[in-house]
């Protein structure tokens, strides 16, 4: 395999694993319960560029931000792994998707795009992932599990009926399972450097 496609999986795996584009078809799915199918694709859209331009706002003003705080990488690795693993346990012990609350129709800025989709799992993969791999290589990751959002958003029906309920939430468990494990090693490298 070559080094660049090397770099592309270390890249691509864990915010796949990070945004969960298969467990947020099932909040896709409760949240767009009643919406007409073309405002579904609308919402998909604006959730992808709302997630994109948070994770670009941080991905290049990151390292600034630290600075300006005055923390290290090793710091937000400890920290972000803390949150990842918190997701990750919530995640894995909740029971069943909550009930929808009443939600306008641009749902897809808030709560798909952020903190859904460009939460502190993302955030915190992301940077690290342009501090081990570059950031070249992690923009391009980044798009290609954004179109997988989408893709994921646009046949969610299809989807949903294929693996049924009990299958998403399962998908998501595991997925869960694999966050809380990347949650670990970020912590013990960051306590290590």
């Amino acid at each position: 395999m070559s080094d660049l496609a090397e770099k592309f999986l270390r890249a691509f795996i864990p915010l796949f694993v990070a945004i969960d584009p298969i467990g947020l078809v099932a909040i896709f799915l409760a949240l767009s319960r009643g919406v007409s199918a073309e405002a579904r694709r609308h919402i998909a859209r604006q959730a992808a560029w709302t997630a994109g331009a948070v994770s670009l706002l941080f991905l290049f003003l990151g390292q600034t931000i630290f600075t300006a705080l005055g923390i290290t990488v090793n710091d937000f690795e400890v920290a972000g792994g803390l949150l990842l693993f918190i997701l990750a346990a919530r995640e894995v012990l909740q029971r069943s998707t909550p009930e929808p609350q009443a939600l306008s129709d641009d749902f897809g800025v808030v709560p798909l795009g952020m903190p859904l989709i460009a939460g502190p799992a993302t955030i915190t993969t992301l940077l690290l992932i342009a501090q081990t791999v570059g950031v070249t290589v992690a923009l391009v990751a980044l798009a290609a599990n954004l179109m997988l959002v989408v893709l994921a958003f646009a046949f969610s029906e299809r989807l949903g009926q294929l693996i049924g309920p009990t299958g998403l939430r399962a998908v998501s468990k595991i997925i869960a399972l694999l966050l809380a494990a990347i949650a670990v090693n970020m912590i013990r490298r960051g306590l290590a450097g």
